[in-house]
């Protein structure tokens, strides 16, 4: 069964898409240590918006490790 999956803003996804082309070495499948890296590596100053990156590159990078291992 194929299920939609969020919507998010193009700028969560244009900050995220950028932080993982400069360092995406520093953000693996554990939300609370993207939300450190994304805290460290930028300067969001929002709660929220910090929390939506992390999760959108969380998301993105378990669906690339679930794509390598098919």
């Amino acid at each position: 069964m194929l299920y939609m999956g969020n919507i998010r803003p193009t700028y969560i996804k244009k900050i995220a898409k950028e932080l993982i082309e400069k360092r995406g070495y520093a953000f693996g499948t554990d939300f609370e240590a993207n939300k450190v890296q994304v805290a460290e590596h930028t300067d969001i100053t929002s709660k929220t918006i910090r929390n939506r990156v992390a999760g959108y590159i969380v998301r993105r990078n378990v669906i690339a490790k679930r794509s390598k291992i098919l």
